[in-house]
């Protein structure tokens, strides 16, 4: 491979930044753990976590064509326009093939599970995530940001993954709901802090340019609490005392580590994946 090739491939390596793909990826464990394994589709949700898995990669690269447009994030190394040699025109593109086989996925599950009705629900949060990146005033730009990606992967995504698998909407949907609405919007606050003053200067109206930084750790730190209680809440009419008060200990262990080391992406990411596979592994441990 010539250098040229292997840098290619580091660009689009970095661009893609595989970990964050874990918001997507951990609401279908997390409807494992909350279901105890008691799931009826199980290939229907693998598929629908996959095809929520691509609709984020759309949005993405919508979200950095935006930027790009708008004058946010230009100094953005990782950023899809670069690696599309700084053309946010073929970002677009290629986020809306994605966006299109991702949305395909999804319906070809729906119809074969014979749940289509979830159209009714699953179609106005995709809609959301365009808008969140789309137009000369995209949603990521105003105070609705926020609110809008608690709802797409609360309700949107964990919500509708567990209908997907065939579980009714109980306390536990509601608790897994409210425990990705959280986990989601705790990601977005931890990236805002280094990037005020280019979104000041783009007009973009984060969180943390409308309530500074020490505001802005301070909830995402809550709100990462509020995610661990919320799936806590969740396990406790399913498990056994024994199991629960091991997700309990985890919980405290994780909550302890991301308070001392401090709050950005890489941290919230690492201890929701560690808290909600350690869940899963106890849930196991307990049916044994």
């Amino acid at each position: 491979m010539t250098q040229a090739a292997t840098e290619r491939v580091a660009d689009w390596r970095e661009a893609l930044n595989p970990p964050i793909y874990l918001v997507s990826i951990l609401p279908g464990l997390g409807v494992w753990w909350l279901a105890r394994g008691d799931v009826q589709f199980t290939l229907g949700l693998l598929l629908a976590t996959l095809a929520v898995v691509l609709v984020q990669h759309a949005i993405n690269l919508y979200n950095d064509a935006a930027d790009w447009r708008l004058g946010a994030d230009t100094e953005k190394h990782d950023s899809w326009v670069r690696v599309h040699d700084q053309r946010p025109s073929v970002a677009v593109v290629h986020g809306t093939v994605a966006l299109l086989v991702g949305g395909l996925l999804g319906i070809v599950v729906l119809w074969l599970q014979d749940q289509l009705w979830l159209m009714a629900v699953a179609l106005p949060m995709v809609g959301l995530g365009y808008l969140y990146n789309a137009g000369e005033k995209p949603l990521s730009y105003t105070h609705l940001g926020e609110w809008v990606t608690g709802l797409c992967y609360g309700p949107g995504v964990f919500g509708c993954l567990w209908l997907v698998a065939g579980r009714p909407a109980d306390a536990s949907w509601v608790a897994g709901s409210l425990a990705f609405a959280a986990l989601a919007v705790a990601l977005l606050l931890s990236h805002q802090p280094p990037q005020i003053e280019t979104d000041r200067r783009a007009g973009k109206y984060s969180f943390a340019v409308r309530y500074g930084v020490r505001a802005t750790r301070l909830t995402a730190r809550v709100l990462f609490t509020v995610f661990v209680v919320a799936m806590l809440a969740g396990a406790a009419s399913r498990d056994d005392s024994v199991v629960w008060w091991l997700h309990v200990a985890v919980a405290a262990v994780l909550m302890a580590y991301v308070a001392s080391v401090g709050i950005n992406p890489k941290t919230i990411l690492l201890s929701a994946s560690a808290f909600v596979l350690s869940g899963l592994a106890a849930m196991h441990l307990g049916t044994i």
